[in-house]
């Protein structure tokens, strides 16, 4: 099979695919696989050396991978007789600003995410004194905190919405803050103004929210005066867009009116039964986690597919609860309380970081202090699991739960039973734990928002009706474990 691309979703494919035997080609454009993860994350968040060591793990199942080849037709890749094809080419293409002095102060405005590849190649060193970064996600975060160290002495972050509003990451915007990078909001750009094509300032619009009669937000002008902030260079970080000018409409592959192709949400699957899409690629720009997400979900589809298998026939993850009691008092975890604040991560000084964009910022803990921060743990995979015909209703679990997370009251409806507990729960969007049926016809209601896994609970009760029990889930991966054995034999590499 083929990956197109080598960024997390396709590397993810290839992992689970070529341990169980299958002939993997990834092929990527650059010199080097990782996709995004490389060519975007400034290496004082990611240095190489890491991204080397894991990508070197998946390349050493036996994946072939061939670099510098990017793929110009998908026309041609089809008749070339691979059983499955993974496309995870990312979304390669930053938007851009259309308004007045964009193209006559070009040389000064730049694309965020083409910026960012640039600096990682090493093709720009340096940027203006002045720069302000427009957009409010995280590619926006690492344009800013990447031109305050390439020279930047004054570099502004200006975005349309709100601050709460923002795509970034709430850690994201604090690092930029930490690093005395401002960030102006409710600020519309509505031209970039230039003396003979040298940038000199951009002048914007001020909004406010406001919702309209049908609910949704608009921002509407102020009807104050525009602002004007001076700059040498400018950003831009308002978005990517899916680009695929190489795949031929001709192939069936069909795409939506927003050019992302059609697929099938769970499996994957496009319009060309041997054709599969993850990441960016898939469903539009977001993270990470989700492209491996993507991966694993593709990996199964194909697996099966290979296999002579229905690929909509899923097994669902694996779930065991699995007690955690020792004796009377004792359980195999620790429940101790602690109101210990959480420990920051430590940071390399400012005076080396801000001077060198290869220096990684965060030094993560010592042994001592990943200790103490592991010990705040609240155990949230150890479970209270209640069991309705043990209770006598001693409400002994009650009295002794320091959150008064545990009430026994008459059952009704959702919103008017949240106000009867000892403690109104006041989070909706925390589900109640219920267990209705108590032989003098209350219910056991618990507010899981509150509770801290203590166990307090299951010690104090004297029938063993409470019991502490860890929840582990098994995702399900590509292999034997996916298949229902009553497929054709697994095609694998000779």
């Amino acid at each position: 099979m083929v990956c197109v691309g080598a960024g997390p979703a396709s590397l993810t494919v290839a992992r689970d695919l070529a341990a169980l035997g299958y002939e993997v080609i990834v092929y990527d454009g650059e010199a080097k696989a990782g996709g995004f993860i490389r060519t975007q994350i400034p290496r004082f968040r990611l240095p190489e050396s890491v991204i080397d060591e894991e990508v070197g793990y998946i390349m050493n199942l036996g994946v072939e991978f061939r670099s510098g080849q990017r793929i110009e037709s998908m026309r041609e890749l089809l008749t070339q007789g691979h059983d499955a094809i993974f496309v995870g080419c990312g979304a390669p293409r930053g938007r851009d600003l259309d308004i007045p002095g964009r193209v006559e102060a070009a040389a000064h405005i730049h694309i965020g995410i083409d910026w960012l590849a640039s600096v990682s190649f090493g093709h720009i060193h340096q940027v203006g004194r002045r720069v302000i970064v427009l957009g409010g996600g995280n590619t926006a975060m690492d344009c800013c905190r990447s031109a305050r160290r390439m020279g930047g002495e004054s570099v502004t972050v200006v975005v349309r919405s709100g601050f709460d509003e923002m795509k970034a990451s709430p850690w994201e915007k604090e690092d930029a803050q930490h690093e005395g990078i401002p960030i102006r909001n409710y600020l519309v750009p509505v031209a970039f103004i230039h003396i003979e094509g040298q940038l000199c300032a951009m002048q914007f619009q001020k909004v406010r929210p406001e919702i309209d009669a049908n609910g949704r937000r608009q921002l509407l002008p102020t009807g104050e005066p525009d602002v004007e902030i001076d700059c040498d260079e400018v950003l831009i970080a308002v978005g990517q867009e899916n680009a695929f000018p190489w795949i031929e409409r001709e192939t069936g592959i069909e795409f939506d009116r927003w050019g992302l192709p059609k697929l099938d949400p769970k499996t994957h699957q496009s319009t060309v039964p041997k054709v599969f899409f993850g990441g960016d690629a898939a469903f539009g720009p977001k993270n990470i986690i989700w492209a491996v997400a993507h991966g694993h979900e593709a990996a199964v589809s194909i697996d099966k597919m290979l296999n002579g298998e229905d690929i909509q026939d899923r097994p669902l993850p694996a779930t065991v609860m699995i007690s955690q009691k020792m004796g009377i008092h004792e359980w195999s975890y620790g429940n101790d309380i602690t109101n210990a604040a959480r420990n920051k991560v430590p940071w390399a000084p400012a005076a080396l970081t801000l001077n060198n964009i290869k220096v990684e910022v965060e030094l993560g803990f010592d042994h001592d202090l990943a200790m103490k921060e592991a010990e705040r743990c609240l155990n949230c995979d150890v479970q209270t699991v209640f069991t309705l015909d043990k209770c006598i209703e001693c409400d002994a679990c009650v009295d002794i739960c320091p959150m008064d997370c545990i009430s026994f009251v008459a059952n009704g409806e959702e919103a008017d039973l949240r106000q009867r507990l000892t403690a109104p729960a006041l989070n909706l969007t925390q589900d109640l734990y219920v267990a209705d049926g108590l032989k003098t016809n209350r219910a056991m209601v618990k507010d899981e928002d509150l509770c801290l896994h203590c166990g307090l609970c299951a010690e104090r009760c004297p029938t063993g009706a409470w019991d502490m029990q860890k929840f582990l889930l098994e995702m399900t991966h590509a292999g034997p474990g996916c298949r229902s054995g009553a497929g054709l034999p697994l095609k694998v590499a000779a």
